[in-house]
């Protein structure tokens, strides 16, 4: 490919990524980078988040020192600054032209959102910002920035707030779009009751022409349901080919859900974005925010407790907030630490119910780690496996009493790789706060 010498730096570098990387990923990752200031000297470029950044650097940092300068050391003369949260979702795509839909005569109360999801109400962390800015994107244009939109996570991390965040934005400032806000499991009873009264021509006219705006939740409930799955499939590509936006949400990436080759594909059409587990400042944050909503106080030092006791959603957050307001309301009671081990303790604390075994272990490590069981019993050596894999290795170690010679066995390793496996393990969590925060996650799951 011959680049143009009368570009900028920055736009021959895009021309030359553009021709070396899928449309898919120049679109989420190179595209939304703006630059603010270009010189001989040094060149700044604005992202939407840190996410970008590392990537950009991760991926392309050889390739930057072609195009872009470099200071006296041979570094790339680069700077970044962080967009405004607002700026984010604008800045995601260029500006298209704006799509005239036709007003809708259906009735907009069968679309069932909840007043409490919206996006002002969604805590932000480093660990859910980059799902939130895309779904803020899609709310703001639908259709026109990145379609399918699928976002996977665990139980309780705000999946279905995000959903219902986007729904509420998109009446609110798209008044001509028609919103269809719906569960799978509600799709398939929706299916079922048409298939038995015989109206099945009406719901397909319903969903594939009479919505512009179609909202999923819990997709993973499609799973093995064949002829279900084809008419949602029928149903997804003719919204699609319409320039209808859709929005999924599963606990699962599409990769790892037991669907067709043909359906994951679709939904790996757009943008598939995670969200995370909060860590411990956002988790503080969703606890006090959480308390002023009841008009409970809570002091920094209980929210904290509380957060580093409570970690594996945002629901378990909210029930104990609704717990401890219940006692200090009952009994006339201040929110102290005592009341807070008294009342939450089958919350904070949790006993192994039985023996833990190597499976176990396996199946919860590969669930934080978002790996497959099978690929830790594999040998794949790939940097995020090898790594997880010496995890489960190190918890077993730590939390099954049987000798080195009979764990190396169900791993199917010599017992000098798992010692070596926990001291790498226990050396890099001494100066790896997400790993060690992992780790404790894997193990809590393990014994709850």
């Amino acid at each position: 490919m011959t680049l143009p010498a009368t570009c900028d730096p920055w736009t021959q570098f895009l021309l030359f990524a553009k021709d070396h990387c899928s449309a898919t990923a120049f679109g989420n990752w190179l595209e939304p980078i703006r630059v603010v200031e270009s010189s001989d000297e040094c060149v700044v470029l604005e992202v939407p988040n840190i996410f970008v950044k590392e990537y950009l650097i991760s991926n392309y940092k050889k390739d930057l020192h072609a195009f872009l300068p470099v200071n006296s050391n041979g570094e790339l003369a680069l700077e970044f600054v962080i967009a405004e949260p607002h700026k984010v979702a604008i800045s995601t795509v260029a500006a298209p032209k704006p799509i005239i839909y036709e007003s809708k005569d259906l009735p907009t109360s069968d679309v069932k959102l909840n007043d409490n999801y919206c996006f002002d109400t969604f805590i932000e962390g480093p660990n859910n910002q980059f799902v939130k800015s895309a779904a803020m994107g899609v709310a703001m244009r639908p259709a026109q920035s990145y379609n399918p939109l699928f976002i996977h996570g665990g139980v309780g991390l705000g999946k279905t707030h995000i959903l219902h965040s986007i729904g509420h934005h998109v009446m609110s400032h798209h008044k001509k779009l028609r919103v269809q806000c719906i569960t799978t499991e509600a799709f398939i009873n929706d299916l079922v009751d048409s298939l038995r009264n015989k109206s099945v021509d009406r719901m397909k006219r319903f969903y594939r022409s009479d919505v512009d705006v179609l909202l999923v939740d819990d997709i993973q409930f499609l799973q093995n349901r064949l002829n279900f799955e084809e008419e949602f499939c029928h149903t997804f590509e003719t919204l699609i080919n319409q320039n209808k936006q859709i929005v999924i949400t599963s606990d699962k990436p599409p990769s790892q859900l037991k669907l067709s080759e043909r359906m994951i594909a679709r939904m790996e059409w757009g943008l598939v974005a995670h969200v995370g587990v909060p860590e411990l400042e956002t988790r503080v944050a969703i606890l006090q925010y959480k308390a002023q909503q009841r008009g409970l106080q809570i002091s920094n030092n209980i929210a904290f407790f509380i957060a580093e006791h409570i970690y594996n959603n945002v629901r378990q957050l909210e029930g104990a907030i609704n717990r401890l307001s219940a006692h200090s309301r009952l009994l006339g009671m201040a929110i102290t630490e005592d009341l807070v081990q008294k009342t939450l303790q089958e919350m904070l604390q949790h006993t192994p119910q039985q023996k833990v075994s190597v499976d176990q272990i396996l199946k919860s490590v590969a669930s934080v780690f978002e790996v497959r069981v099978s690929e830790l019993k594999s040998e794949t050596r790939t940097k995020n496996i090898a790594l997880s894999r010496q995890v489960a290795m190190y918890l077993a170690c730590k939390l099954i009493k049987e000798s080195l010679e009979i764990l190396s066995a169900y791993f199917g390793r010599k017992h000098s790789t798992l010692i070596h496996a926990c001291k790498n393990i226990e050396k890099l969590a001494t100066g790896d706060e997400i790993l060690r925060r992992k780790i404790g996650m894997a193990e809590k799951n393990i014994h709850a």
